[in-house]
């Protein structure tokens, strides 16, 4: 029987995308990476992507799994190959408030994991501008990162146990609820940010945080990257570690926010160089009780440390959010920067992590070997400053692959002699194979390469992506 229509045999035909149908799937969000699928095949089930897998073993087909597809490393281009989409896996089975654990399936939007567990007055810590579109398997497939690191960690610290099923088709059960389990190897942390090539996860226990009562958010003009991390250091010892958010956002990437949203206001009155985003959370009662005067503690406590550096010289102005509405404002300045990295082609997308007093180092020194190799290139920065993450888009004056490759090899040697990485939470996918052959260590990728033949012997998982 033809391999499509045994798929259909174990999906029912109404979940088999073929020609035509698979235009959704058949190019990713960025633009970067097209190519037809062989087909889209979309299970309902645990049981059905194993049959699917176990199909895929005997006839060796090569297999991509896809989730929200809004990825930034072609880590979904399958020209020619199955895709498996987990987008009708999309329940929250169990949500254990007592537990604080959330157990949901794979094919779960994270906006809405975010809202079944907002109505238990907890939250799913990981967020990021994609929450609309991206799915759980996926954020887990990559571990993700976003806005929250500072405070919560990247997705991996987030999940207790994950249910995958392998490339032969079995099912490998590690829906532990355990917060210790000191049982051998750490196979969830094995398949979590392996980018679908050890197989596929189709469930997860999802740890959960309490609802902060209260929010203190802000923008901020400093002097300098330096007077911003003695912010967030001043900001951490003051709060007991509840900054949730300390995002960079330097003067270029203002100016060509407001290009992008002309509607939108300018943070400040004036230009300044270093604008930071900041978010407290509180969750105690004592500092998200209302004063007799309507003002809130935490907004306060952030006001009073504004202050001391203003007056110390460390803080140049600062707007803090009175409202929802103002809040959101700030926030939507942020998100926009997905949109913001692809609105002018081509671009080179760089995600690099460094030490937090390392970033004001690296940025000067990226633009120096950026503009030695194209001196009318442009580009544009934003950090998760707080966990050390860069975001820099970079736009060569002149489309070539000899140019672009020696751009993206000067600034890697920038990211290893600060002793940085360069991969932080976009994953690996197509775009950073030849940087892993450059800069992974020799015996890590050997290892990496055995777990892979082990686990996949006929290499049919994600093939072409992660490992050089």
């Amino acid at each position: 029987m033809d391999i499509i229509e045994r798929l259909r045999a174990i999906t029912g035909p109404a979940n088999i995308a073929t020609g035509d149908d698979c235009a959704p799937w058949a190019s990713d969000w960025t633009g970067n990476y097209k190519g037809q699928p062989l087909a889209v095949a979309r299970p309902g089930s645990t049981a059905e992507v194993a049959a699917i897998m176990a199909l895929a073993h005997e006839t060796g087909t090569p297999v991509v799994p896809v989730s929200g597809n809004t990825g930034l490393a072609g880590g979904a281009h399958a020209p020619g190959q199955l895709m498996i989409s987990l987008d009708r896996m999309r329940a929250v089975r169990e949500i254990r408030p007592a537990a604080r654990t959330a157990i949901v399936e794979a094919g779960v939007i994270l906006s809405h994991v975010h809202d079944a567990v907002a109505a238990h007055d907890l939250v799913f810590p990981v967020t990021l501008g994609a929450r609309g579109s991206a799915l759980v398997g996926g954020i887990l497939s990559t571990n993700a990162g976003g806005s929250n690191v500072v405070r919560f960690g990247n997705t991996r610290e987030q999940v207790l146990g994950i249910e995958v099923v392998l490339p032969t088709g079995e099912i490998l059960d590690l829906m532990s609820e355990l917060r210790k389990d000191n049982s051998g190897f750490d196979l969830r942390d094995l398949f979590i940010g392996a980018e679908g090539t050890l197989g596929i996860i189709t469930a997860a226990v999802l740890k959960l945080q309490p609802m902060p009562a209260a929010y203190a958010t802000a923008m901020v003009a400093l002097p300098s990257l330096g007077d911003a991390l003695t912010l967030l250091n001043r900001l951490q010892a003051a709060t007991g570690g509840a900054v949730e958010a300390f995002e960079y956002m330097p003067a270029a990437y203002i100016e060509r926010h407001l290009r992008l949203r002309p509607k939108a206001r300018a943070p400040f009155d004036q230009r300044h160089a270093v604008n930071i985003m900041v978010e407290i959370g509180a969750t105690a009662p004592r500092d998200a009780t209302l004063n007799e005067d309507g003002s809130l503690p935490i907004v306060d406590l952030l006001e009073q440390t504004l202050g001391e550096m203003t007056e110390e010289g460390g803080v140049l102005d600062a707007v803090v959010a009175r409202n929802e509405a103002q809040r959101a404002e700030m926030w939507a300045r942020r998100e926009d920067a997905g949109e913001m990295s692809v609105m002018q082609q081509p671009v080179l997308l760089m995600d690099v992590a460094l030490p937090l007093d390392g970033v004001e180092h690296f940025l000067r020194q990226a633009e120096t070997a950026f503009h030695a190799i194209d001196p009318e290139g442009q580009s544009m920065v934003v950090a998760h400053l707080g966990d050390g993450n860069v975001h820099l888009s970079m736009w060569p004056s002149k489309a070539g692959i000899p140019q672009s490759d020696a751009i993206v090899a000067r600034i890697e040697d920038v990211v290893a002699d600060l002793g940085g990485s360069f991969s932080a939470e976009h994953g690996i996918g197509k775009a950073k194979r030849a940087t892993m052959a450059r800069r992974k260590n020799p015996v890590a990728l050997d290892v990496m390469r055995r777990i892979k033949d082990a686990l996949d012997p006929g290499g049919i998982m994600n093939p072409g992506k992660v490992i050089p």
